[in-house]
């Protein structure tokens, strides 16, 4: 077996390695990482293809022993208070493992994003030039409480060439270690070099903070998580960051929204799986729309926690239960089965409102106004726009990308669900027969 060294996850404060010690350990991770991203960029296809099936297999082949850590994380989640939201990232099933076995298998099955030509041409001197993709390099990934976030940028870092350093985070310390030494394993046995999968959790948040500064060491970090971690990556990292941002998601109800529609898409849009980003948050209503009283009362009979404004409350069914709406609860990313509720008279409000509180993430518009939907699409500003369907949609596996890293709300380099083109970056060739400027 291919077994990274974890030993120190449960080391108490008395033998905890100094400051020093985990610099250098970072340090040496980052080391051997990097050399095994030179080998990674020199694979070819099929032998990455190769260690995604063999992934796959494995992580299937020992469902066992993944569920059996698993378990002791939630147990500890639960002991320590964890809400409910954060449990179901954390939890695994024999289901969803099957599900990443199946992302895994879809993954290989994509076309290989490294040597694909961005542009080229034959300059009227007769260099020869193209732009390429290439891999990125060294990823550091730091994220929480979400072990199938481990296979899935695993399997992206792999699949574009590059090799990943991973920071799961104490919630899922037993799940990570188990599937960090079974990917290891998976690479040794095709031949790939193992330490292109590594983890830093044994190292604790002193190891993540040494992966922030491990500029020159680590290409790119994608923190993946709430709030407060992303804004901390951001922060206080000197590696180059792609931000991955929270979602508070909006649905605006056009007056023209048909009522069996909105339904649908409301009730899936927040209760499918509340405890996801791409849940909506907010839903504004337009003061004419005739199927507002009626997703309302669904939703609610769906268990959808209500906090509403002075206008909407006016409108709801007699003994519908409702909070009174707070300036809080318009910035708030609930994460479960709450949702913010507020009617406007126009369009401008509604996109007003989205502009002031929204994330960047994802917003949507039900709508039978052709006009309205193309406003809404060119004046929305976020890294993902829908017309007349779920906001569920803003998943990486969903739009035919395999997996995502995460969803990246800021404007440089990536947006959007980030899948395999965007864990690369390009490089100019350039070849020619002697010309030399004049």
């Amino acid at each position: 077996m291919t077994v990274q060294d974890t030993s120190s996850v449960n080391r108490n404060a008395e033998t905890a390695p100094s400051p020093e010690e985990v610099e250098a350990g970072v340090h040496r991770i980052a080391d051997r990482a990097r050399a095994a991203s030179r080998r990674m960029a020199r694979a070819n296809r099929a032998w990455k293809d190769l260690a995604l099936e063999q992934i796959a297999q494995d992580v299937v082949a020992r469902r066992d022993a993944v569920l059996a850590a698993n378990a002791q994380d939630v147990q500890r989640g639960r002991e320590n208070g964890t809400s409910e939201a954060l449990l179901d990232r954390l939890t695994l099933t024999p289901e969803r493992i099957d599900g990443l076995a199946a992302a895994l298998r879809n993954l290989a099955g994509l076309p290989d994003p490294v040597g694909s030509v961005a542009r080229g041409q034959t300059l009227p001197n007769g260099l020869r030039m193209r732009q390429v993709h290439v891999p990125l390099g060294v990823v550091g990934a730091i994220y929480e409480a979400r072990p199938n976030v481990t296979l899935d940028i695993a399997g992206l870092a792999l699949k574009s060439g590059n090799a990943v350093i991973l920071r799961g985070g104490s919630a899922a310390a037993a799940t990570n270690t188990v599937l960090v030494n079974l990917i290891r394993d998976a690479l040794d046995t095709v031949g790939l070099p193992s330490d292109a999968v590594q983890t830093i959790d044994q190292y604790g948040r002193p190891g993540a903070n040494f992966l922030m500064k491990a500029r020159g060491r680590v290409d790119v970090l994608i923190p993946r998580g709430g709030r407060d971690l992303i804004q901390n990556v951001v922060t206080n990292a000197a590696v180059p960051v792609i931000e991955t941002g929270e979602g508070n998601v909006h649905i605006y109800l056009d007056e023209s929204a048909p009522e069996e529609m909105a339904v649908e898409i409301l009730l899936n849009a927040k209760t499918q799986r509340p405890s996801v980003c791409n849940t909506v948050e907010t839903l504004l209503v337009h003061s004419r729309s005739a199927a507002a009283r009626e997703v309302l009362a669904v939703l609610a009979d769906a268990g959808v926690r209500l906090h509403a404004d002075e206008r909407i409350r006016g409108i709801l069914p007699e003994g519908t239960p409702v909070q009174d709406a707070t300036e809080d609860d318009w910035g708030r990313e609930y994460m479960d089965l709450d949702l913010a509720v507020a009617m406007v008279d126009t369009m401008d409000e509604a996109l007003e409102h989205i502009r002031t509180y929204s994330t960047g993430h994802t917003e949507a518009i039900i709508t039978n106004d052709l006009a309205n939907a193309e406003r809404f699409i060119a004046e929305i500003d976020s890294a993902a726009v829908i017309v007349n369907a779920s906001t569920r949609f803003t998943d990486g596996g969903e739009l035919g990308l395999g997996a995502e890293v995460g969803i990246s709300t800021q404007k440089m380099h990536a947006r959007g669900p980030m899948g395999l083109k965007e864990l690369t970056t390009t490089k100019w060739i350039i070849q020619g027969d002697g010309q030399v400027r004049a």
